[in-house]
């Protein structure tokens, strides 16, 4: 997956593929590995998009209290 385009939503959406695909039991050992690692990825990159927009948000909200 090209990490330049990625959006959280696409992150999910391809960790939810791999999950159903391990639980068909469609991977060979190979690929599961491999796909194991593809989502432990995505999960981190979804992990750390929402910490930094949580992070924003609570600018946001800080800078329109101080603005009253």
């Amino acid at each position: 997956m090209n990490k330049a385009n990625l959006t959280y939503e696409k992150a999910l959406s391809r960790v939810e593929e791999i999950i159903s695909s391990i639980e068909a039991e469609e991977l060979n050992v190979d690929e599961l590995a491999k796909n194991v690692k593809e989502a432990s990825e995505l999960l981190q990159f979804c992990k750390n998009k929402l910490f930094e927009t949580e992070e924003e948000i609570e600018k946001i909200l800080k800078e329109m209290d101080n603005g009253k």
